[in-house]
């Protein structure tokens, strides 16, 4: 199986922290892959802008030792790098400092192509770099900016930044990306439910037992330790990207694949999640182990009550999930790299089946990481004699297996996602009254904890989270799937 791949329109992207970890990593080599599969053609550039004083051959210098360190080896055409190098260019521009280098990129711009601008540096910048762009009429009326996360710390300070960028650019020239949207898992969870009559049916409380979302890491925080100090797990990965899949999940159908109709029911699932309790929640921070330095140490405040694992009860007060749990955890320092969504599905309603026979639920598994892909679990006789004696087996897709080589060729989260900025779509990035609506759940839960003096429970590097996390199930009569990759 060939997937198709759509050329984009001749574009300008301007890449501003692009001497940063991010572009180094991620933004730059996913634009070599799309350049290389052919999806960006023509006259389109690429223009680094960073405080470092760097000219064009550094910059291409720098970029040319990404390529070399973060894409396949198998993937590295030197004709077609060197190609890939002769669209770029660099300007120093530091954007809490004076006007030095706007003058210099406002000549690089060329009238009659997208211009998109891409905000890879630290969120206190956002504002002055859309002020910037305005001042010096460099964006234009059809021109995109891209914000990374995180899009405030709490719900004054995201309704603050709305506004600030508000005051320059129109809601539908900001993508607020967040790159869980853009993996090929979490879109297909999209055409599993609304592409067959198979699932939407079933899709609501009277089928559904519980859903459990789990982001698992097996990084600590060690590096950005003062950094994460301040967020957390439930800003860093609830209030975002758990959230984001839940919305995926429980939202009603959209009228339409339209950026604007999908959002409309995310933000509706967001305004229906109820508050959580104090005993639906579950904090912890990661201990040392054999020499490993723990949570306290890696963030170098031995005071700190910043949970490093998260799990959470959550309920959505609306028809279709009136009843049905969502579980949701992420964490770090855990057994296994692994992100997933199982939908359990409930008993059959009457068994014809002695008890013996050995009935195991139905389970619907959308792997996110490391190997995407989708597996149901259903029922079967046990081959052989001996009476009807049943057994779990999967009806496993894995991408690679399903789609053939060619799937090396699908595009990662960042590079999608970028792609869809320079179509002008929407559909995968948030809007801003989703945003403030996420945040609008997420105070109180934070709140709550900070003002009883909670502190996380500790648990062992390599495991799967603090006992409470498994009590959190337990307590209802149903358990954690396991970790693993």
């Amino acid at each position: 199986m060939v997937s198709r791949v759509i050329p984009v329109e001749v574009f300008d992207l301007v890449i501003f922290g692009a001497t940063g970890d991010l572009a180094r990593r991620k933004i730059l080599p996913g634009l070599y892959r799309r350049f290389l599969s052919g999806q960006i053609t023509g006259e389109s550039r690429i223009i680094g802008a960073a405080r470092s004083e760097m000219d064009r051959a550094g910059f291409r210098e720098l970029v040319a030792k990404a390529i070399a360190e973060f894409v396949a080896k198998d993937r590295q055409d030197p004709a077609v790098i060197a190609e890939f190098l002769d669209r770029l260019d660099y300007v120093s521009i530091d954007a809490s400092k004076g006007e030095d280098g706007w003058h210099q990129l406002k000549e690089m711009m060329r009238p009659d192509v997208v211009r998109a601008f891409y905000f890879s540096v630290a969120p206190a910048l956002f504002g002055e770099l859309a002020e910037k762009l305005h001042s010096h009429e460099i964006a234009n009326s059809d021109s995109r900016i891209v914000v990374e996360k995180p899009f405030g710390r709490d719900l004054g300070s995201a309704r603050a930044l709305n506004t600030v960028l508000a005051s320059h650019f129109e809601e539908r020239q900001i993508y607020r990306i967040d790159h869980y949207l853009g993996k090929e898992t979490v879109q297909n969870l999209m055409a599993v439910r609304f592409a067959n009559i198979l699932f939407e049916p079933l899709w609501n409380s009277q089928f559904i037992d519980h859903v459990q979302i789990t982001v698992a890491e097996t990084v600590g925080v060690e590096g950005r330790g003062s950094y994460y100090d301040k967020s957390g797990a439930m800003r860093d990965m609830v209030q975002n990207h758990l959230m984001q899949l839940l919305c995926l999940i429980a939202m009603e159908p959209p009228y339409h694949f339209d950026p604007n109709a999908v959002r409309d029911e995310k933000l509706k699932v967001i305004r229906a999640l109820q508050p959580v309790p104090a005993e639906d929640i579950v904090r912890g921070q990661y201990l040392p182990f054999k020499g490993a330095p723990g949570y306290l140490e890696d963030s170098e405040n031995p005071e700190s009550r910043t949970e490093s694992y998260i799990a959470l009860k959550v309920h959505i007060a609306n028809w279709r999930w009136k009843g049905t749990p969502f579980y949701l955890r992420t964490g770090k320092k855990l057994r296994a790299r692994a992100s997933e969504i199982a939908i359990t599905f409930k008993e059959p309603p009457h068994s014809i089946f002695d008890d013996a026979a050995g009935w195991r639920e139905n389970v619907l598994v959308i792997r996110l990481q490391p190997d995407e892909g989708m597996n149901l679990t259903v029922m079967i006789k046990e081959p052989g004699p001996g009476g009807m004696r049943l057994m779990q087996v999967p009806l496993d897709m894995s991408f690679a297996d399903a789609l053939g080589p060619e799937v090396s060729d699908i595009p990662d989260a960042y590079e999608r996602l970028i792609m869809d900025v320079i179509r002008g779509n929407q559909t995968l990035f948030m809007r801003g009254d989703e945003v403030e609506a996420a945040w609008a759940w997420t105070d109180p839960i934070i709140e709550g904890w900070e003002s009883r003096g909670d502190r996380p429970r500790g648990y062992d590097q390599g495991s799967s989270g603090p006992e409470d996390a498994l009590m959190l199930m337990h307590r209802d009569g149903r358990r954690w799937r396991e970790i693993k990759e």
